[in-house]
């Protein structure tokens, strides 16, 4: 099955305009209006909520916030199916290099993972990066859990791997499908409040540690008196 000719358009005005796009003064903001919300909507997302449904019901939520570390974090989109969250996207701007900086990988996976949220895709059209969240973040291996990595030139000859980013199909469960399970990936999905409870030992010494070293220090000025 071939792409819908929408996002074939899309694929040509990117090439044809590719070195403006990549300048870096075209945003993240035109970016995903002049491209990837129709590209989801061509997959058969209601991305603008044309349907009207409740805030509850909307296929896409735009910035959905999430408590990270204390902060509130946004991811661009957040994927839904009858209100359960099914993947995070993350856009940037089409000046990045997704392959080499690592820093926004990092982000998104760090957001899926603290969520709970095994689901990922960081893209920025002329790249598209699909990610098992699941596994702990570490910035030492951006592209852990890096399951599909696409350039734009070739999505017309991997149509059928991002059909399986459509409604329809994410609806009967092809990202689980596409989720690792040999052993070794097993022992690194480490969940969130798991890697909590195994670094609450080192919080608490460390603690300790800062404790010893003030009452040494009042100690010190006391004896000087």
């Amino acid at each position: 099955m071939g792409l819908p000719k929408d996002i074939e358009n899309l694929i040509e005005r990117f090439d044809r305009n590719r070195e403006a796009y990549l300048s870096g003064q075209y945003n993240e903001t035109q970016l995903r209006r002049e491209f990837l919300d129709p590209f989801f909507t061509a997959l058969g997302w209601d991305v603008e909520n044309k349907q009207g449904y409740a805030e509850a019901y909307k296929d896409v939520i735009h910035e959905d916030a999430l408590k990270i570390g204390g902060a509130t974090k946004a991811p661009d989109y957040c994927f839904r199916i009858g209100g359960g969250k099914k993947f995070f996207v993350e856009a940037k701007k089409p000046s990045f290099n997704l392959k080499d900086d690592i820093s926004p990988a990092f982000q998104l996976r760090r957001y899926a993972w603290s969520a709970k949220f095994p689901l990922s895709i960081l893209t920025d059209f002329e790249e598209f990066r699909f990610y098992d969240a699941s596994v702990k973040p570490d910035e030492r291996k951006p592209d852990e859990g890096l399951l599909l990595e696409l350039k734009y030139s070739d999505y017309l000859k991997n149509a059928e791997k991002l059909w399986e980013f459509s409604k329809e199909r994410v609806a009967a469960g092809s990202l689980e499908a596409m989720l690792p399970r040999d052993r070794r990936t097993q022992r690194l999905r480490i969940p969130v409040d798991e890697a909590f409870l195994d670094q609450l030992p080192h919080r608490l010494r460390h603690v300790q540690d800062r404790g010893r070293l003030v009452d040494r220090h009042r100690a010190a000025a006391g004896c000087g008196r």
